[in-house]
């Protein structure tokens, strides 16, 4: 079956080049020897050309199942085969009569062209190879030995010269042949050991994949119970706690965070690449979503000694997007500005709306990243190391997640250095435009404050990531 498909595709691309080469030999022949010849070679070659390429779409077509099919076609391959064998030997033949004894380059060139056609794209058909070189090899011995019988001539003759040349030239094109047929043979080999490599590397990113999306979900619930206890004990629910055994749980709590950050990112990051991310899309106020992520990082900020400062811009700006997640993209970028500024630092949050796009600017005065560190700072499992940034852990997937998911959003993410200390992070969206904006008779910023306090009041109740991813 792979042997027929390939033969096929490899035949129906050579298609144009036949054309061209049978045209130029038609008007050679319909000009210096016989307009009769030339015609009837016409309709040879449109009879030939029309069947073999019906028979190149039907293997083409083929599923590859029923072994009835696969002899019918490999028949039909076989008789397509024949007639445009018999076209280009009558075509040489003929020529080769019509000139009488000599030298006959028209002709013996013509069929070591189409042997050497044959040789370099019927290898994949061995029976077809053979077919057509057996073909091609007896009109090119016929040739000289008829002129060599109808003359008498002697063996000191020119004419058994061009005989013996013949069996040199039968040679070459045989030798090339098996060249070409053992290159296409190893190249199957190596392509099949691509294939069966390529499987066994799916099949382990497959259960790599299972295993990671196991673990994940089997260990979520009981890390999430064990930091809801440690975060009771911690609180002094069940009684004041000495300084030391909160230092111990303090650690616990902070690796709990740390664990469970890096879970769900594991998650997400397998949703993706999977195309398995859901997202809500709905016209939300960029806004709205930015006074939502400052509340949920401003109390990690602030263990840090950093300020979250937002402009205040109160004009609703609405874009296109999932709330929940634009909403983890920016508490990325503003946990990551908190944890490598430096104390008593402000991160300055800031909205630019241009040409249609909506840009969120977050701008710190930590360590600052060059420009040309992109890719590792939005790449999996990296993270950006400097000896004068604080030691802080991080799971090495939140920009790469953030990225995905800028780019669901037909959005965009990136960074460029401060002129002085620092970096600004950046996002941008597309502008909702006019006609689907939320309806005038809808109070904006009632919403957006009822909004802003339901997320405020549940962001309390939930426990502030003692890192970022």
């Amino acid at each position: 079956m792979c042997q027929l498909k390939d033969f096929a595709d490899a035949t129906i691309q050579s298609i144009t080049q036949r054309v061209v080469t049978y045209t130029a030999a038609l008007v050679l022949a319909g000009f210096y020897y016989s307009v009769q010849l030339a015609m009837a070679n016409a309709v040879l070659v449109i009879v030939s050309e029309i069947y073999d390429y019906s028979v190149l779409r039907r293997i083409v077509r083929w599923d590859g199942k029923g072994a009835k099919t696969a002899r019918s076609l490999y028949i039909q391959l076989m008789v397509a085969t024949v007639i445009s064998a018999i076209n280009i030997i009558f075509y040489a033949i003929g020529i080769a009569l019509i000139q009488g004894p000599g030298s006959h380059f028209i002709s013996l060139f013509f069929l070591f062209s189409a042997a050497i056609f044959a040789a370099m794209s019927n290898h994949q058909v061995m029976s077809v190879l053979v077919l057509r070189l057996t073909a091609y090899g007896l009109a090119f011995v016929f040739i000289p030995v008829y002129d060599v019988y109808t003359t008498g001539a002697g063996i000191h003759s020119e004419l058994w010269a061009q005989l013996f040349a013949s069996f040199f030239v039968l040679y070459f094109v045989v030798d090339c042949s098996r060249i070409h047929r053992a290159l296409y043979r190893q190249s199957k080999l190596q392509l099949d050991e691509l294939r069966d490599q390529q499987k066994t590397t799916t099949d382990a990113l497959r259960i790599k994949t299972d295993f990671l999306s196991t673990m994940s979900h089997e260990l979520r619930t009981p890390l999430t119970s064990i930091r809801g206890s440690i975060d009771i004990i911690g609180s002094g629910h069940f009684g004041e706690l000495p300084d030391r055994i909160r230092s111990v749980v303090s650690i616990a709590q902070r690796n709990c965070g740390i664990l469970i950050t890096l879970i769900n990112d594991i998650l997400d990051l397998q949703k993706i690449e999977f195309g398995n991310m859901n997202y809500n899309m709905e016209k939300l106020d960029i806004v709205d979503l930015i006074n939502h992520s400052i509340s949920v990082n401003a109390p990690y900020a602030d263990q840090l000694g950093v300020t979250l400062d937002f402009d205040g811009k109160s004009k609703p700006v609405f874009v296109h997007g999932d709330f929940q997640r634009l909403s983890q993209v920016l508490s990325n970028i503003l946990s990551n500005a908190a944890k490598f500024s430096p104390r008593d630092s402000t991160v300055k949050i800031t909205v630019f709306e241009h040409v249609g796009r909506i840009r969120i600017s977050v701008r710190d005065t930590g360590i600052g990243l060059e420009e040309s560190e992109a890719p590792k700072v939005f790449d999996r499992f990296s993270q950006i190391d400097a000896s004068e940034s604080r030691n802080f852990s991080g799971t090495g997937l939140g920009m790469n997640i953030s990225r995905r998911i800028m780019e669901a959003h037909d959005g965009l993410i990136g960074y460029t250095k401060n002129s002085g200390p620092g970096t600004t992070f950046f996002v941008e969206l597309d502008k909702a435009r006019q006609s689907e904006v939320l309806p005038p008779s809808l109070q904006i910023d009632d919403l957006s404050a009822s909004r802003l306090n339901h997320f405020t009041a549940r962001s309390a109740a939930r426990q502030v990531k003692d890192t970022a991813s």
